[in-house]
């Protein structure tokens, strides 16, 4: 029996203590958008911590000016690269508490009626399941081979669900200590049940509040209707004339640093029998928006986009008043992929507005800070080796997809830790993850931690 096949036979053997620790784990309460749960986020990183000290990290507990960090260090046999691995124990609040089904910090295995087993609990899912797959691996490797087989640290937060204030100061502040050859993050998803994924491109954010003002004050309409402008006719004009016909945007030099998706990519995609009627069906829709000459999948995960948040202005409460108003407000946020620079885009969107303002009218821009794009190149190594491993897992090939999202933590490896990462998780799209009665699969758990010990496997060989 080969040293990995030890390895997976001892995850196997180890399953209901993997389970117990999960459990213990999910009953901390870590809300870290509550003050009220202090503590609690506090009890959460200590017993991290301890779990890091059981298999042979150094770990600590490290203050920061929210809630704590947890690092852990722990050297490997093997001549590989350098493994930060990303985590984070704090959860979502649970409310509305009345519409779980039983108590969230009560974790319990329940079988549904297609006889799947399914972990039920806040942060089951996201992100205190995924996080122990990995760990549990750890766990294993060690406890056959007395050590891991690559370098690793691994690297916590308490604060993912409440914006990471602390995480770019404590990564400034430690950057020799965590700047690693790569990061692995377990943050991530399935294609399917049965199919596992590597996400490997995440969109970038640009995010834009604009200011509208023509009068000083709101005016009677009667009084003022058909001579005085009304801001809200010019931001409607403003905002309908950000896309045309087909789709694109109209921002000039918007799709300056936009690649064209590589074939082998696209071949994939259309395989992977995506069906865009079912998916807009779901919400209530079923007539596809986008760049028309774009695939489904292709809009969602390789094409920027510009959307409209929200729009306002004038009397909005109930009945009756008829006002000019002298604002109208929109916000709107673009999704950047490639080499789009966030910057260049904010600016051509003042550009935009300002040279469509007519006489009387000025715009004012509230902005939050922008992020590129990140992706990972197809033939990265560490990328077509943890692919191999998945697959011999899960008897089939792991799908490369990319996200509509963004992922802030991995932006910030790559930006401050010059490090990129790969994306390697085992949520389902129906885990409820942010709502009541969330969830892991049993399986997703148990070959979550078998899928982690190969790919350790596949990273450490020469």
């Amino acid at each position: 029996m080969s040293t990995l096949d030890q390895v997976l036979s001892a995850v196997d053997a180890g399953l209901d203590s993997s389970l117990d620790r999960l459990m213990a784990f999910l009953r901390q309460p870590s809300i870290s958008t509550d003050p009220a749960f202090k503590n609690q986020c506090r009890a959460a990183a200590e017993w991290l911590a301890a779990s890091l000290g059981e298999i042979g990290f150094t770990a600590g507990v490290r203050p920061t000016p929210g809630h704590p960090m947890v690092v852990g260090h722990a050297p490997g046999a093997g001549a590989g690269p350098s493994i930060l691995f990303y985590g984070h124990y704090d959860v979502q609040p649970v409310d509305p508490l009345e519409l779980w089904d039983h108590p969230p910090f009560e974790p319990r295995i329940e079988t549904g009626a297609d006889g799947v087993k399914r972990i039920r609990a806040r942060g089951a899912s996201d992100d205190k399941g995924q996080l122990l797959t990995f760990l549990e691996a750890c766990r294993a490797w060690k406890a056959v081979t007395g050590s891991l087989p690559l370098p690793i640290t691994v690297f916590c937060e308490g604060e993912e669900e409440s914006g990471s204030p602390s995480l770019n100061p404590f990564l400034e502040a430690n950057r020799q200590e965590l700047s690693k050859d790569l990061a692995l993050v377990c943050d991530t998803g399935m294609w399917d049940p049965r199919t596992p994924a590597i996400t490997t491109s995440l969109r970038g954010m640009v995010y834009e509040q604009v200011t509208i003002t023509a009068a000083n004050r709101d005016l009677h309409s009667g009084m003022y209707g058909g001579s005085a402008r009304n801001p809200i006719h010019v931001l409607a004009r403003i905002l309908a004339a950000l896309h045309d016909d087909d789709g694109r945007v109209t921002v000039p030099g918007f799709y300056d640093g936009v690649p064209e998706t590589p074939t082998q990519l696209k071949a994939q995609w259309q395989s992977m029998g995506f069906d865009e009627a079912d998916f807009l069906g779901q919400v209530g829709l079923s007539v596809p928006a986008g760049e028309r000459d774009r695939t489904a999948l292709e809009r969602l995960w390789a094409r920027p986009t510009c959307e409209v948040n929200g729009i306002w202005g004038g009397y909005t409460g109930e009945g009756a008043k008829t006002v000019i108003p002298s604002q109208a407000h929109a916000k709107v946020s673009f999704r950047l992929v490639g080499d789009q620079d966030p910057d260049k885009v904010r600016a051509a969107f003042h550009d935009f507005v300002q040279k469509r303002l007519p006489a009387d009218c000025s715009a004012k821009f509230w902005s939050r800070d922008g992020s590129p794009a990140l992706s990972l190149p197809i033939d990265n190594p560490a990328l077509t080796r943890a692919r191999g491993a998945l697959q011999e897992e899960w008897g089939r090939p792991a799908m490369l997809v990319g996200s509509g999202g963004s992922i802030p933590v991995v932006g910030s490896f790559k930006r401050l830790l010059g490090m990129d990462s790969l994306l390697v998780g085992f949520a389902l799209d129906d885990d409820r993850v942010h709502s009541p009665n969330e969830k892991y699969d049993l399986t997703s758990f148990h070959k979550g931690i078998r899928s982690w010990a190969r790919i350790l496997a596949a990273l450490a060989e020469k």
